[in-house]
């Protein structure tokens, strides 16, 4: 079945007055001795900048930057307060109707005394109305396309729920698509489980359409399926898949719709730009094959799954921290240069004579030719065994400092994130995938860092240093007071990101990486309320306890021995009045620390961005420090909160 494509988001484009870009810096000092033996009294390097600039910036600037209207059109854009907003209905939305992101967080992660949810980031936003919106889109652009070119039949499409398997996605596929006998499509016994499910509460000529390996088993639900008046539709993987539902068919007494998959011999490059493009191209080709044959024409069917979800769900979480790269000085190569430059041999010992001359004609290219050359054969030299990790660190420290000296130095910054990639963002990892990613306030300041985002794991994978079209750093602001501040804001708060394009595959791809579990999920609708949004689920990410759970530990039992120890790190038998009041000391430090233990187990494993020394929890349940079950500590309910 053809597959509605997603366009390819384009990459940032700097604006004509944007002074990120470093400016090339050039040698100073008596560059004659530049890389001579008494380098290290002679070579002056000055340290990076921050570009600074008072010219006026703008929200719309920020849209140019971030090359939003190329993958964020029609549903995000930057409002006049500098946030990212969601037109949750397209092309149709009112300017009172729009989603401003930033008020959804402040909302969510407040704490409820405050009148917020209190749930932790990070956090994914669901957009029903916007995923409403992609299916009445992909609809309309195919009766259109039917209409205007007199197509004899109609279309129906089917959702692939391997995409994105969360109940409440594919009930409002269903709900959304049952006007026009939208469908969904299994690929597993579990996945054609919730689909039969969720189809009897939908349009009774809505497709379910069987793909993947079958075994007795999946046939038999399939044909049961039909038993109980779904469309069903088996499509063979093999050969021998018909004879078992020839078989199980006359057992059951029902007759099976059975589907072929095909190959087709071409195949179109690239992406398709628009969904009104799209739908043309495939109606056109279908009505000529049928019309050559004589053959009537059939119901059109598609499977879409990206280009329905990917728009509909956004990834938000938090910079915690940021580092800069810092190019080495000669004073901390740690060894002395006409020692370093003694334990070269010839190979090497050539490139650093030529990289000297080089830099003496301030032939800043060559210069850079030759650093590359003295590092590979001062590795070839270190495998051999000839020379020392000294020597190999001080040559890397030399090759830095000319780089950023010729300008080709580029101090891009780290920033640490409360999120894990492997988690969240599997695809990046796996597969390389490029998703948009963008700071969801700010936007009426101008960006003045280049950065790339480092997750919370152990691991070196877990960081995004490549974006959209292939730019390896992300235009970033300076954190603001030394942090992010729970609640959010423009003053003093935290520093929120958000990934887009992110819906589809994401969170059925994710794993438990360092026991890193999902990130809190909150389903917004639009309203007439005074924010113009309304939270209709909220719920949290997984706990400590959960993920353990998942890897077969038993967390009540794990709090046990932890109390044990605690216990028996206690001393107790005192018998004067001044140790029975250490005691009682004693006692009360340790049943906070019990405390403490136990409320451990129900917090999620991200980062907690507010203080917490006794542990407190954020709703929910924990374990009781008394019993070895698990009780309530707070309200364990999540409905619905208007905003």
């Amino acid at each position: 079945m053809p597959a509605l494509a997603c366009p390819i988001p384009p990459g940032y484009a700097f604006s004509g007055e944007s002074t990120l870009p470093l400016v090339p810096e050039t040698f100073s000092g008596t560059t004659c001795s530049l890389l001579g033996t008494n380098i290290s009294s002679n070579l002056i390097i000055n340290q990076p900048q921050l570009p600074t600039t008072t010219c006026h910036w703008s929200p719309s600037l920020s849209e140019t930057l971030y090359k939003i209207s190329g993958w964020g059109a029609p549903y995000f854009s930057v409002n006049d307060s500098g946030n990212i907003s969601v037109c949750p209905h397209g092309l149709s939305t009112l300017p009172h109707q729009e989603i401003d992101l930033m008020k959804v967080v402040k909302k969510v992660s407040e704490p409820k005394s405050s009148g917020g949810l209190g749930l932790p980031l990070p956090l994914i936003v669901r957009l029903p109305d916007v995923l409403k919106n992609r299916l009445e889109t992909l609809q309309s652009a195919f009766d259109t396309a039917i209409q205007s070119q007199g197509y004899d039949s109609h279309y129906q499409g089917v959702y692939p729920v391997k995409c994105n398997q969360d109940r409440f996605i594919v009930e409002d596929i269903v709900e959304f698509g049952a006007p026009y006998g939208f469908g969904l499509e299994a690929g597993s016994k579990p996945e054609l489980l919730l689909a039969m499910s969720c189809l009897c509460k939908g349009s009774p000529d809505a497709f379910l359409v069987c793909n993947g390996y079958k075994d007795a088993e999946y046939i038999s639900l399939a044909l049961v399926a039909r038993k109980l008046h779904l469309n069903t539709v088996i499509v063979l993987e093999q050969e021998e898949e018909l004879d078992l539902v020839i078989e199980i068919s006359r057992k059951l007494d029902v007759r099976p719709v059975i589907g072929l998959r095909a190959k087709l011999r071409t195949k179109h490059a690239g992406h398709f730009g628009a969904t009104s493009e799209y739908a043309s191209m495939v109606v056109q080709a279908i009505r000529y094959a049928c019309d050559r044959k004589f053959v009537k024409h059939p119901v059109i069917c598609s499977e879409s799954g990206r280009a329905l979800v990917s728009h509909h769900s956004i990834l938000i979480f938090e910079a915690v921290s940021a580092t800069a790269a810092q190019a080495p000085s000669v004073a901390s190569l740690g060894v002395d240069l006409e020692y370093f430059v003694e334990g070269l041999k010839d190979e090497a010992q050539s490139d650093y004579n030529n990289l000297t001359v080089a830099a003496m004609c301030r032939d800043y290219d060559t210069c850079l030719v030759y650093a590359n050359q003295l590092k590979g054969h001062c590795v070839e030299q270190f495998k051999e065994g000839n020379l020392g990790l000294e020597h190999l660190a001080a040559v890397d420290g030399l090759c830095e400092i000319l780089a950023k000296t010729t300008g080709v130095f580029d101090a891009v910054r780290t920033y640490h994130v409360n999120l894990s990639v492997f988690t969240s963002i599997p695809d990046f990892w796996g597969i390389g995938q490029q998703f948009p990613i963008v700071p969801i306030h700010r936007l009426d300041e101008k960006p003045g860092v280049k950065g790339v985002l480092s997750d919370l794991t152990c691991d070196s994978d877990g960081k995004i240093d490549k974006f959209i079209s292939g730019e390896s750093s992300l235009p970033l602001h300076e954190l603001e007071g030394g942090g992010p501040v729970h609640g959010g804001g423009n003053s003093g708060g935290g520093y929120y990101l958000g990934m887009f394009l992110g819906g589809a595959y994401q969170e059925a791809l994710g794993g438990l990486h360092n026991l890193f579990g999902g990130p809190s999920v909150v389903r917004v609708s639009q309203s007439d309320g005074p924010h113009s949004f309304a939270v209709t689920r909220a719920v949290p990410g997984l706990s400590c306890a959960e993920v353990l759970r998942v890897m077969q530990h038993e967390p009540e039992f794990m709090f046990e021995t932890l109390k044990h120890r605690a216990e028996e790190c206690g001393h107790g038998g005192s018998s004067s009045d001044e140790e029975e009041e250490h005691d009682e000391i004693e006692l009360a430090q340790r049943a906070t620390l019990v405390s403490g233990l136990a409320c451990s187990f129900h917090n999620m494993p991200y980062l907690a961005t507010t203080a917490c020394p006794s542990y407190v929890n954020t709703g929910g349940c924990c374990y009781d420090s008394n019993k070895s079950g698990v009780v309530g500590c707070e309200d364990e309910q999540w409905t619905y909160c208007c905003a």
